[in-house]
């Protein structure tokens, strides 16, 4: 399974899981096989200059990616990602990429849902810094 994980630079299993997946500054791609951590390389983050918030969503689609661990996004990248069959999860609040992918690994991840998502203006329901 290909897992993203939005990521501070300059990512790898080491960086700061960053806290709004579309304003990260890479997405760090672990490949994961029965549980281990197999495979990472980090992809830059293209922005929403062309396509908005979908922008980031068919760039991690057009990769491979199959889940994503994040810790804020609006409902529609989240409606994206589940319309192009990327299961989104919530971060919990790891620190690390390695601990959020550890999250799946585990079977500890939960989905991420509406009461996670930024409502606009700066106000998010999940517990991440919004950037």
């Amino acid at each position: 399974m290909l897992v993203a994980v939005p990521s501070d630079a300059p990512g790898g299993l080491g960086a700061r899981v960053a806290g709004h997946f579309g304003h990260c500054d890479a997405f760090t791609l672990v490949s994961l096989d029965a549980g281990q951590i197999q495979d990472v390389r980090v992809l830059p983050n293209g922005g929403h200059e062309h396509g908005g918030c979908m922008a980031p969503v068919m760039l991690l689609k057009s990769h491979g990616v199959e889940s994503m661990v994040a810790g804020g996004m609006g409902m529609r990248p989240l409606a994206g990602f589940g319309q192009v069959g990327i299961t989104v999860f919530f971060n919990e609040g790891a620190a690390t990429v390695e601990d959020a992918v550890m999250l799946i690994a585990q079977g500890r991840a939960r989905t991420f849902g509406p009461a996670q998502t930024c409502h606009g203006g700066g106000e998010c329901g999940g517990d991440h810094d919004h950037l």
